[in-house]
């Protein structure tokens, strides 16, 4: 009997603080804006985001974040623009496409996190002296026709004086979130992958990084945010809020090693051994692919629709102050400053 009301008592008291930690989460989300977020794609290539998202900078800011993955820019900017999700962080092509087919409420960019193409050229064989046309003949898993990566890979190679559909194929066949699968299963002979999966098919010895495209391309504005017009106009302090907390997780990443940086990850990535994301956090520090603050400047823009007209995607020009807004970047700047 004594056992049995001995069970009752620890039963009871582990009920209460049960209890009263759902009442603390309650009372800590309390008041706690909604935002939902859909990512192109989950890659420490963002890095920056998920800082702010572990290290708590969008709560201190007041926003509680809903993250999902959208697997390709098309299907994060149908998220946004049929209110599945409040901001997408993809590619900013998506949000030129949009414009340019008339759409009144159109995606405005509001933020750019990254400046470079995060991906890398990928081989079945060790090219320890890799040039560009060593590929010539040959097959490259390129993802989506008319999407940044397959576009810049595009530019790259004709920068090496190698002409996609003559002198190698490009295969735009294979969704993004499948062309890891299709190269170690199938026959070409290349793939772009981003981190960590790059790294972690060389791990696992299915493929070999052989070239950064980034590093090949140049400064390009990669990856940025965007909402529809109309939800930036109706919510700006949310935009400011958000704006404001991946500045933070910009400038800590900036300022902090890629072991911390890797240490900070390792929730947002359970899945990855620690010494890779070390690994992929120091070749994206080297590279610079991280913007150091929001902007995204008419002259970046300018090199992305360039890259769209060489690749046969873009046939007119959408004017810099109509796809993007730098007011909510610049004000972040000014509000943070005391974070540094």
């Amino acid at each position: 009997m004594k056992h049995a009301k001995r069970i009752r008592i620890i039963a009871l008291l582990l009920a209460v603080i049960f209890g009263i930690s759902l009442l603390l989460t309650g009372c800590k989300e309390k008041g706690l804006v909604k935002v939902r977020l859909n990512e192109v794609t989950h890659s420490v290539f963002y890095a920056p985001q998920y800082v702010a998202l572990e290290l708590g900078f969008f709560e201190e800011e007041g926003l509680k974040i809903e993250l999902t993955t959208g697997q390709g820019a098309d299907k994060v900017m149908t998220a946004v623009l049929s209110g599945q999700a409040d901001i997408g962080l993809a590619g900013p092509e998506a949000a030129i496409y949009v414009y340019n087919e008339g759409k009144e409420d159109h995606a405005v960019v509001f933020a750019q996190l990254t400046k470079r193409d995060g991906s890398f050229l990928v081989g079945k064989k060790p090219e320890p002296d890799f040039k560009w046309e060593n590929v010539k003949g040959k097959t490259i898993i390129g993802g989506r026709k008319g999407g940044v990566p397959e576009m810049t890979l595009e530019y790259v190679l004709k920068k090496n004086s190698i002409m996609p559909g003559e002198d190698v194929t490009i295969d735009t066949s294979v969704q993004f979130a499948l062309m890891a699968g299709a190269f170690t299963g199938g026959d070409a002979e290349y793939v772009t992958l981003f981190e960590p999966t790059a790294s972690m098919i060389e791990k696992e010895g299915k493929g070999y990084i052989l070239a950064s495209i980034g590093m090949e391309s140049g400064e390009i504005p990669y990856t940025a945010y965007f909402a529809k017009k109309s939800y930036i106009e109706k919510n700006r302090d949310i935009i400011q809020k958000f704006t404001n907390a991946i500045y933070r997780g910009q400038l800590w990443v900036e300022n902090h090693t890629p072991e911390e940086v890797a240490e900070v990850l390792r929730n947002a990535f359970p899945d990855t051994d620690e010494d890779i994301l070390v690994t992929v956090a120091r070749r994206y520090k080297e590279q610079d692919a991280w913007q150091k603050d929001p902007i995204m400047k008419e002259e970046s823009l300018g090199l992305l629709q360039e890259v769209m007209k060489t690749a046969g995607e873009l046939k007119k020009e959408v004017p810099y102050d109509q796809l993007v807004t730098t007011e909510f970047a610049e004000k972040a700047i000014e509000l943070v400053k005391e974070d540094k």
